[in-house]
């Protein structure tokens, strides 16, 4: 069986009430961009963890118990005596995009590489047939933590492992663009695959084309999404666009469509697809999530599953 890490950061979310009023009602549940993928992961079929820190609170045992429910191992999430997850608040406009209001600074996924089980967690990495991480996730770490991460994915590289990289950039995460320019050039170099978009890419290399883009990315399989509907696909086989389908519906709430695309796509790939039929599936399930609120749709909404082809895993015997 294929098995997939998933490391980042989930946080309590506040979300308002379709149609609310300032001061209105909130509703609360928690998500964040690898917690989202590792659900859709595993919904697809695939053997995800998820590794994280969390409190010794009330609200991460509701965490850890949700995840369960959803097929996702827990083995290597810390917990930290006194700490707390993280949180952030939604408000959606009328064309369902959507502000975030973010609490955590103090979260305990911040301290996830300064641990006295962050070892074994690093160890563990090369057991894995992909590690998927986003730039959020390297965005909470301090330099020493991140420097740290990729060190140790290089080493499981040199074991088999592959690295998976979404390049989900957000602003208040790197106040210094030059420090993000660094860590995003470093990931690049180290990940086998590289699940970029144009909107996350712009605001470090302004002004660049999407050739530019795609040419910046030294990862042998790239995945750049499009402001139109869309995506570049690089890989081994050549560079081909892959459009859309149509909407089966309209947009209701873009929340997840990045890390909804990045979960079929891995999926897709682990069972034998072929990178322009990954990104086929990507945008097919993206295109699902965005007609419903929230980052995590209904079951009964997932889109039907094609034959898996798995290839043997390189890590069956680990």
């Amino acid at each position: 069986m294929t098995r997939v890490a998933s490391i980042g950061e989930c946080m309590i979310e506040l979300r308002q009430a379709p149609g609310g009023q300032p001061g209105g009602l909130y509703s609360r549940s928690y998500g964040g961009d690898t917690l989202n993928t590792a659900v859709y992961l595993s919904r697809l079929g695939v053997h995800i963890d998820y590794i994280t820190a969390l409190g010794d609170d009330a609200l991460s045992d509701e965490m850890i118990a949700g995840w369960a429910s959803e097929g996702i191992g827990t083995k290597h999430v810390a917990r930290l005596a006194g700490k707390l997850p993280g949180l952030y608040l939604i408000q959606t406009d009328d064309k369902g995009e959507r502000c975030f209001f973010h609490w955590r600074e103090s979260a305990a996924a911040r301290e996830l590489m300064d641990l006295p089980e962050t070892d074994d967690i690093l160890n563990s990495l090369a057991t894995y047939d992909i590690v998927y991480l986003s730039a959020i996730t390297l965005s909470i770490l301090r330099e020493d933590g991140r420097d740290r991460l990729i060190a140790a994915l290089k080493r499981a590289r040199l074991l088999g492992t592959r690295f998976a990289f979404d390049t989900n950039f957000r602003a208040r995460g790197w106040p210094e663009l030059n420090v993000a320019r660094k860590v995003f050039s470093s990931a690049f170099e180290t990940a086998d695959i590289v699940l970029a978009s144009t909107e996350d890419l712009a605001p470090l290399y302004p002004g660049e084309s999407n050739t530019a883009l795609l040419a910046g990315i030294s990862s042998p399989e790239v995945v750049l999404k499009l402001a139109e509907p869309a995506c570049i696909v690089r890989s081994a086989g050549g560079t081909r666009e892959v459009r859309a389908e149509p909407l089966p519906k309209p947009v209701v709430d873009t929340t997840a469509a990045g890390d909804s695309f990045a979960a079929a796509y891995l999926a897709a790939r682990l069972g034998g697809a072929e990178p322009e039929e990954a990104a086929r599936a990507g945008h097919r399930l993206a295109g699902v999530v965005v007609c419903y609120p929230g980052a995590i749709i209904p079951r009964y909404a997932m889109p039907p599953k094609k034959a898996p082809r798995p290839p043997p895993s390189r890590k069956a015997s680990q």
